[in-house]
């Protein structure tokens, strides 16, 4: 998976951010953007919804925002801005799915990388703004791109699989990220893998070496919201930078480990998602 190299006139790895923004909860584009400047990559926000607070909370309020999403992209368009990658997470409608996917065929200009993170759920359980016609449509989304990152649960409903059926040890995933791959045209990297309870890891495979890993952390104290937003954010922001998918996977998961445990030690409740803004160094000195 080589990094699409930089424009002559742009300083900086270029990505255009597809996720929703929530006002309060660390999570989608207020973990993105700040992770992806701190990891010298130019962010720009293409926000599919706001909520009030994000979909954990017992009550928030939701904005759908394809219409802007549409103006937004005819205004890139003509401004002719280019991108070094296209990363999509949470989306608001079954509407945008279309219009992520023409947004990809649009802006996949000088092999630009896709990356989509197919944001449904956790727990064996899909979001509340999610319907069964967005999670089977997720699928087509997810085929596009060149690498994906779901979690456990939205791994099983990529593949119409029931969330039981999920192996219990790393190894026992090869079949899962294979078929996940699309018999080996993207790569893939599944979150939240817990072959004990007192660990938590990833699995992958490369698409570009036929590699396949597993990486894992002490698991900490509870599970934070967010987590797998900031996961990706970091791994996306490595690869901008030319590092291999297995080097971007531990860098991301030592980051997240530490916001965690940060996190936990000051009682940070996990609705709110982790603490992230003063560790937000260390990523750049990973980089360097």
């Amino acid at each position: 998976m080589k990094t699409p190299d930089l424009l002559s006139k742009q300083a900086l790895p270029r990505v255009a951010a597809i996720h929703d923004i929530s006002g309060f909860g660390r999570c989608s584009l207020t973990v993105a953007l700040p992770t992806l400047s701190a990891m010298g990559v130019q962010a720009c926000a293409l926000p599919t919804a706001y909520l009030s607070a994000h979909t954990a909370f017992p009550r928030f309020t939701f904005l759908d925002m394809t219409d802007d999403m549409i103006k937004t992209a005819g205004h890139w368009k003509e401004m002719d801005i280019r991108f070094n990658a296209l990363y999509s997470g949470f989306l608001g409608s079954e509407r945008q799915i279309d219009v992520v996917a023409e947004f990809f065929g649009e802006f996949k200009k000088d092999g630009a990388m896709i990356i989509v993170d197919p944001v449904m759920g956790d727990d064996g359980r899909a979001y509340k703004t999610y319907t069964p016609a967005m999670c089977g449509r997720m699928r087509e989304l997810a085929e596009k791109a060149d690498l994906i990152t779901p979690n456990v649960t939205e791994a099983a409903m990529l593949m119409g699989r029931p969330f039981d059926s999920a192996p219990k040890r790393p190894e026992d995933f090869r079949d899962w990220l294979w078929e996940l791959s699309g018999n080996g045209a993207r790569s893939v990297v599944i979150t939240g893998v817990k072959p004990v309870e007192c660990r938590i890891g990833q699995v992958y495979f490369d698409c570009t070496t036929g590699d396949y890993g597993y990486i894992d952390r002490d698991f900490v104290g509870h599970m934070f919201h967010g987590t797998g937003d900031l996961y990706a954010s970091v791994v996306v922001g490595a690869l901008m930078h030319g590092k291999p998918l297995a080097d971007s996977v531990a860098i991301a998961a030592q980051f997240v480990h530490d916001c965690c445990e940060l996190s936990f030690a000051d009682g940070t409740p996990p609705a709110e998602g982790v603490r992230f803004e003063s560790l937000l160094w260390r990523l750049m000195a990973e980089l360097k």
